[in-house]
């Protein structure tokens, strides 16, 4: 058995908990130039933006609900907004321009593509603190820090969990990411992840679908039927799902950029009578998708903590505004690790994992 011991999984989270694992951020002791003035405090209350992909996807209400518990708190004036649909830029422009023309002192957000970054530089220049929560932008001068998972660590996870199970079986793989249309860091970042995690030699790591079609990984051959893009949505990984069992109906390995896109997929190939022996991995780790673990339907998960991106959020600009304080980067990397956890009920020889039990403990703390 290699579930990770509690003590083996608190050392590997970064600063696992709630609100009290905002003290874990390192901090220095200067404030941006585009926080002069604020960082007296004063009597006025802190405004914060929190701006979200979408208000329906789970993930993201859990955000939402985690900001506010920390604005109530520290007493932060905290606003919400959310584009219509995963990759709805528009929507998140005008709430940025929202949050200048209020005079938020921050924003928090998950950028739903490359077109929001301009408005993010925007901001910054307004002197607003931006700091983007999960998705890193794909130009970093755009936000003043990232709060998220180690994405490609995430896939890692998985892809190392599928390789191990396959236990030498031939992989025939379907990839169901998030666009097709634009390049959003966290959909490469998963995807490269997950077949470097299986042992695939990548092409390009900063490019979805080059790979070599058919070789060798870790534990036989393989064979890539395609990429499909969910939207990061169910009916989204079912269309997806169909469209790649129309091309081989052999297909043994589903990865899915999120758990939604992995139920819609689990439908196509229930529909089509092709789950046995099927293999479905996924990235989120939310209370559902881990029942979802429990009930076959995915393999193996790797956790996120958006509760406490939006915690950390919060707290880090109400610090900026009352202290003048910052927070740093993880030690060697480029963003604030919220930290990640392989959720699955059956574990694997040399892949560190927890069970259900203790993922449905913490999921989405």
């Amino acid at each position: 058995m290699n579930h990770a011991a509690p003590g083996a999984l608190r050392r590997r989270l970064i600063a696992a908990g709630s609100l009290a694992a905002a003290a874990a951020l390192a901090f220095t002791g200067c404030a941006t130039s585009g926080s002069d003035g604020a960082a007296d405090g004063g009597d006025e209350a802190v405004s914060v933006s929190l701006i979200v992909k979408t208000s329906t996807n789970p993930f993201f209400v859990a955000m939402q609900e985690g900001a506010e518990a920390a604005a109530d708190d520290l007493g932060v004036e905290l606003t919400f907004a959310a584009g219509k649909e995963d990759g709805d830029e528009d929507s998140q422009i005008q709430a940025i321009e929202n949050a200048i023309s209020k005079g938020d002192a921050g924003i928090l957000i998950t950028p739903n593509g490359p077109a929001v970054e301009d408005a993010l530089v925007k901001a910054r220049d307004a002197g607003l603190y931006v700091i983007a929560l999960d998705t890193p932008p794909g130009d970093p001068e755009s936000v003043d820090i990232t709060f998220a998972t180690d994405n490609y660590l995430a896939g890692q996870e998985i892809g190392k969990w599928t390789a191990a199970k396959l236990d030498g079986e031939k992989a025939t793989i379907a990839l169901i990411d998030l666009f097709d249309d634009k390049v959003v860091s966290v959909d490469v970042a998963r995807d490269q992840g997950f077949l470097d995690g299986m042992g695939i030699d990548l092409a390009d790591e900063t490019k979805n679908g080059d790979e070599a079609a058919t070789g060798q990984y870790s534990g036989g051959e393989y064979e890539i039927v395609g990429n499909e893009a969910s939207q990061g949505a169910e009916d989204g990984g079912r269309t997806a799902a169909e469209t790649l069992l129309s091309k081989n109906s052999d297909i043994n390995v589903v990865y899915t950029i999120n758990e939604p896109a992995a139920y819609g997929a689990y439908e196509a190939f229930k529909a089509a009578g092709s789950t046995e022996g099927l293999v479905v991995v996924s990235v989120d780790g939310g209370c559902a998708g881990i029942d979802a673990v429990t009930e076959g339907i995915i393999g193996a998960t790797s956790q996120q903590y958006p509760v406490k991106m939006a915690e950390l959020g919060v707290q880090a600009i109400f610090d900026l505004v009352t202290t003048g304080e910052t927070p740093e980067t993880s030690e060697g990397l480029e963003f604030y690790n919220t930290g990640v956890a392989l959720v699955t009920d059956d574990p694997q020889d040399a892949v560190e994992s927890i069970d259900t039990a203790e993922g449905s403990e913490i999921c989405w703390g």
